[in-house]
């Protein structure tokens, strides 16, 4: 089987409901719709806070003129603004001192608002660590909002992706490299360590269990995938926690054998680890280092790879072990905060799987246990998928190497500069990745054709459309497996004198 090949998802077992809100529902005839949501498990509710200092009222219809300015007057309170549009709604701005639930109480008992309520507050769920280099715009491959002339959203969607998830603490990454400064502020807390001798990893160079880096160049890569997130401290990684495996084999100039690159394969292997981060490579082919890979690949573990920085086509220039024919490998290119492909990056239509961020790309530094630096290369477009498909093995635990790669492909933003540049076409998108969204898309009505609609969810799932009238009784109607773009389609033919039904779509084993 090519390396390149990729295995059909095995279907997910959780049950998805269509939430009822917003009218995510498809209802007919009317057409009437928007976009339907998959329900996180394990929802939670947290009692809302409100403003010490306002509420809001919505004044009843038919109350004179001067009656409610004048309660207002009695209650010393004042309004700051009047919604027309919304009923009449009022923000009220109470005097220094009183009471929140007095105030209401005593509007409610006025007879003259027809609702009375706290300003509450809101926040968003958990998706912006307080991690100073990602609330200052520093970290655009994760959030890209336009900051330094870049290109908005042009970045993996990790905000998005962290309401479903933040931790990978379950999954052990093995960053083969120059090591890891272990005792860095934004790392240490994320260290694997053995349950032998207490290390945080091993140095293939000299043998020994201490992988302290002496470069710089596996440190920013570990910041990458797994710095500590929501720390207060420097970066956020794209798993706020994992298990980092430092495997040193490149000494302090850049340089690494095969033997021990080897060697250190063979230690995450043996120690539990399910992922490789590979951010380097050479031209050459290794019959050695290929059968290290495979080993790998025996026990299901994924080896992320960077595609080189070259500016050749690995088509025709194969780059190790970005180019090993085995289907655990993932190659990857990079882009800038613009969304083209960055004009160093190796490329090849069928042997780089897709891209992710890789300039200007700031992350933890080797120089003290407070030190933070700039990089750039595949080498650090690298590690934003690794981080991934760390949370990804999180959210999935029963799935297969295969299956995994499978549902990163099928999760990337086609870009206009990837096309023919990589596999997928794509750069790496987080959210889809790990909480794709359910949806039903109608198509453009046709007078006196049938209604069809779209849905899209999850590549190779099977989804079973449900039915009906009255918003009670559902009944099946349609059964399918979506493609590997995650979609397929459904026509309603029945008369278009029948009654009007509504729609939802429920994730099947």
């Amino acid at each position: 089987m090519s390396a390149k090949s990729r295995l059909p998802l095995r279907p997910n077992l959780r049950r998805v409901w269509i939430k009822l809100c917003l009218g995510a529902l498809l209802c007919l005839p009317g057409l009437g719709w928007s976009q339907a949501e998959s329900v996180p498990e394990n929802l939670s509710r947290v009692a809302p806070a409100y403003r010490g200092d306002r509420i809001l009222i919505k004044p009843k219809p038919g109350t004179a003129t001067n009656a409610l300015p004048e309660f207002h007057e009695q209650r010393g309170t004042s309004v700051l603004k009047t919604f027309g549009g919304i009923g009449g709604w009022q923000v009220l701005q109470l005097t220094a001192g009183e009471s929140i639930q007095t105030t209401v109480q005593k509007y409610e008992q006025s007879g003259m608002v027809d609702r009375v309520e706290p300003d509450f507050v809101v926040r968003i769920a958990a998706t912006t660590p307080n991690d100073p280099a990602y609330l200052d715009g520093t970290l655009w491959g994760l959030n890209n909002m336009g900051q330094n002339s870049g290109t908005d959203d042009a970045d993996i969607d990790a905000p998005e992706a962290w309401d479903a998830l933040t931790s990978a603490s379950n999954i052990v990454v093995a960053v083969l490299d120059t090591g890891v400064r272990y005792t860095h502020e934004d790392l240490a807390a994320n260290m694997w360590t053995s349950p032998h001798d207490g290390s945080h990893g091993f140095n293939a160079i000299n043998g020994s269990n201490d992988p302290k880096d002496d470069n710089g160049h596996g440190t920013r890569v570990a910041g990458i995938l797994g710095g500590v997130g929501n720390n207060g401290k420097g970066v956020a990684g794209v798993a706020w926690r994992v298990q980092i495996m430092a495997c040193k084999f490149i000494d302090r100039d850049g340089f690494g054998s095969i033997s021990d690159a080897i060697a250190c394969i063979e230690f995450a292997r043996t120690n539990g680890a399910q992922v490789i981060n590979a951010s380097w490579g050479f031209y050459e082919f290794s019959m050695a280092l290929s059968d290290a890979v495979s080993s790998a690949r025996e026990a299901d573990m994924i080896v992320v790879a960077a595609a080189g920085n070259d500016a050749r086509n690995t088509d025709l220039i194969p780059f190790y072990p970005a180019s090993f024919e085995f289907d655990n490998i993932v190659s990857v290119a990079a882009t800038t905060r613009e969304d083209d492909l960055v004009w160093y990056s190796n490329f090849g239509a069928t042997s780089v799987d897709l891209a992710a961020p890789g300039t200007n790309i700031y992350s933890t530094d080797f120089l003290s246990d407070t030190a933070y630096a700039m990089d750039e290369g595949t080498s650090m477009a690298t590690p934003f998928v690794t981080g991934a498909i760390a949370l990804m093995l999180e959210k999935y635990p029963g799935e297969t190497h295969q299956q995994i790669i499978s549902r990163l492909m099928s999760a990337t933003d086609p870009l206009p500069a990837l096309a023919g540049k990589c596999l997928t076409g794509g750069r790496l998108n987080l959210r889809r990745a790990i909480n794709p969204i359910l949806r039903l898309i109608p198509k453009p009505a046709v007078p006196g054709g049938a209604f069809e609609f779209v849905v899209s969810g999850e590549p190779g799932q099977r989804y079973v459309l449900e039915a009906t009238t009255n918003l009670n009784g559902w009944s099946p109607v349609f059964t399918n497996v979506t493609g590997p773009s995650g979609m397929f389609d459904f026509t309603d033919n029945r008369s278009t004198n029948a009654p009007e039904r509504y729609y939802r779509a429920v994730a099947s084993p």
